[in-house]
């Protein structure tokens, strides 16, 4: 794993709260802190309704500089009013919508050279459903039902904005039954170690160097460093995929994981310090049988 930056990043599965405890919306805004988010929602077709939403729960998590990055087209990219948006930005979130709007319209621009800069000098990145498939290096795209993969159904992938490597994020990954697409992924990939994120669940990427999650549901990691043996490049189109010894963790709120030594560690004091508190459930009458 190459530590590409000193700025963090908070990898999003889709339908965060935004209406009840925000675990994860108030980790992106404790983050920022009194800085300025930009909030870019370049990914979607209805873009107005949304921006609206997230100004709305950001200020109400006590943020004051919260703006608006949209971007019609490539040209839209290369202007100076654009890139002024992210002017003194201390963070910037990526919203849902199709993240081959975000690669295509920003990649190699500007706005996309900002973006670099801001995380290199240590800002946050958060992406949520497409805003996070975008953020690693080989982008997921589309591919695979719910079902097995198949070999002549392969997952489709393109470059995405690189500021993580050896990494490839789906998202929505339990509710929508994305196990096979990713480990379609990780056969044709097995360098990169898949990270599937569920809905109401975030990696929070610190440096390049290791993540651990907030949120209701889990973190999937496979790792394809293991594999001994595929029939990705063998079989007929329509087999089904065949993939031995692939590593398979799964990681719940609190938990860390090693991406240099690509293991769970234990949490360090500092996160945990950071994690919210569980509520004891109510007591009740038991259960007879």
């Amino acid at each position: 794993m190459v530590n590409k930056s000193r700025g963090t990043l908070i990898v999003i599965g889709g339908h965060e709260d935004k209406s009840d405890g925000k675990v994860i919306l108030g980790e992106v805004a404790r983050r920022v802190g009194a800085g300025k988010l930009v909030v870019a929602t370049v990914a979607s077709e209805e873009p107005d309704g949304l921006f609206e939403e997230y100004e709305r729960v950001f200020r109400g998590l006590g943020l004051r500089h919260v703006h608006r990055l949209a971007v019609e087209d490539r040209q839209d990219a290369r202007t100076e009013g654009k890139v002024r948006v992210l002017e003194g930005a201390a963070g910037v979130f990526f919203t849902g919508g199709d993240q081959l709007r975000i690669t295509s319209q920003l990649g190699d621009t500007p706005v996309f050279r900002k973006v670099q800069e801001l995380f290199a000098g240590g800002g946050v990145i958060a992406g949520t459903s497409a805003g996070a498939s975008v953020l690693c290096e080989t982008m997921l795209v589309a591919g695979g039902g719910e079902r097995s993969a198949r070999v002549g159904e392969m997952t489709r992938m393109a470059p995405g904005l690189g500021l993580v490597d050896e990494l490839i994020i789906d998202q929505h990954f339990a509710e929508r039954g994305r196990m096979g697409r990713l480990l379609g992924a990780v056969a044709q990939n097995p360098k990169s170690l898949g990270v599937g994120v569920d809905e109401d669940t975030a990696a929070v990427v610190e440096g390049g160097q290791s993540f651990y999650v907030l949120g209701s549901g889990a973190v999937y990691v496979l790792d394809g460093s293991t594999v001994t043996s595929s029939n990705i490049a063998e079989e007929e189109a329509d087999r089904c995929l065949s993939l031995y010894n692939v590593r398979l963790h799964v990681l719940s709120q609190g938990d860390c994981f090693d991406l240099r030594e690509r293991r769970p560690r234990k949490v360090p004091r500092r996160v945990a310090e950071l994690l919210p508190e569980e509520e004891p459930e109510p007591a009740g009458v038991e259960d007879e049988g």
